[in-house]
């Protein structure tokens, strides 16, 4: 979830420079760093894709959503592009939260969150808030995007009434079926304790929500029940081979104890549209206090510019006071268990020098 816009750029050192002596002694040539140090830049819910071997980048600030280009991983917030403005009136004015960048069927789409402006002279309520879509005119991740519209998250697909309060809608297809999946309250009518569920729906096409929206898990267990909130949000699909998973943050993202939690399609042919096609594991990836890394969450995934290792890029806290300015991001290498799931491991401390990923160097 994402209440402020990040700060630009860099903190921690990384990647390729131009100058120095390379390998070769010569002085001659760029020289590539062969560690980087976490955190990486400032920042909160992180989406990185690879494509055609670069990597981009997407970030909701200055009241607008910005997509980056980079050919390093260690490097995210290159080569800044502005690709869309909020209207002066409608639904989506305000609050831009956690964009996604998304190629579907030969273009691009952008799935964010946003909302109406609070009470005049006050800060946004953030009750209003609900997920929309961009898509791209053309093959270029920068280029320019039409405004698709709200997409429908409520339960009367049919009659299109009464969309409900949704967040960080995400997307992928299994077993060729297109699908979102974002972070939900069961009604409109918020309280201070409302819990928020992660809601699932088949999709006609990338920007139309074909049915209704199916609650697939609940914050219950007790890892996941927060001291003043009880949240599910920030779900992102991560395949391994035949396993299909569903990864989330968990507990309040303004504390030191938020988390991400893992579901799993208990079969490749399992409808995912049945909550007992589902299986709730967790916590899979928590903060490391005495490394000085809290609230790990709201991760993305991406592979290492050679294809052969998994990277993780997540953002969290530094600092255990409530709040969610002081939020970097983060990346470390992950693995795989024997049974499928992934090993996240336990987040690297910042100033830890990092191997940079597999073919990020020559």
């Amino acid at each position: 979830m994402r209440y402020l816009g990040a700060a630009a750029l860099i903190l921690g050192a990384a990647a390729c420079s131009s100058g120095g002596t390379g390998n070769n002694g010569t002085g001659n040539g760029p020289v590539c760093a062969n560690t980087f140090l976490n955190p990486v830049a400032q920042g909160a819910d992180p989406w990185v894709t690879r494509h055609e071997g670069r990597y981009y980048s997407v970030e909701s600030r200055d009241g607008g959503i910005y997509v980056y280009r980079t050919d390093t991983l260690t490097s995210l917030k290159r080569n800044p592009i502005r690709v869309w403005s909020p209207p002066s009136s409608g639904w989506n004015q305000t609050d831009i939260w956690a964009p996604e960048l998304h190629l579907i069927d030969g273009r691009w789409y952008i799935y964010y969150a946003a909302g109406q402006p609070g009470p005049a002279g006050q800060d946004a309520a953030f009750t209003d808030q609900r997920s929309g879509v961009l898509e791209s005119a053309g093959l270029d991740p920068q280029g320019a995007y039409t405004d698709r519209g709200m997409l429908y998250t409520g339960d009367d697909v049919a009659g299109g009434t009464n969309p409900v309060w949704a967040i960080d809608l995400t997307v992928h297809r299994i077993n060729g079926q297109l699908y979102a999946v974002w972070s939900g309250w069961e009604e409109n009518r918020p309280t201070h304790v409302t819990p928020q569920h992660l809601y699932i729906a088949r999709m006609s096409n990338p920007w139309t929500i074909a049915t209704n929206r199916v609650k697939i898990s609940s914050p219950v267990e007790a890892w996941e029940i927060g001291t003043q909130l009880n949240l599910q949000e920030g779900p992102e699909f991560l395949v391994n081979g035949t396993n299909t998973f569903i990864v989330y943050s968990a507990r309040e993202s303004f504390l030191p104890d938020y988390r991400l939690g893992l579901l799993r399609l208990t079969a490749p042919t399992a409808d995912p549209l049945n909550p007992a096609s589902w299986a709730k594991t967790g916590p899979v990836f928590t903060g490391a206090p005495n490394a000085g890394v809290h609230g790990v969450g709201h991760a993305s995934f991406t592979t290492s510019p050679d294809g052969s290792e998994q990277w993780i890029v997540y953002h969290s806290k530094t600092q255990t006071a409530p709040g969610w300015n002081d939020r970097v991001i983060r990346m470390q290498k992950f693995t795989w268990n024997a049974d499928g799931t992934p090993n996240f491991g336990t987040p690297v401390a910042s100033g830890v020098p990092v191997l940079v990923p597999s073919g990020q160097c020559p």
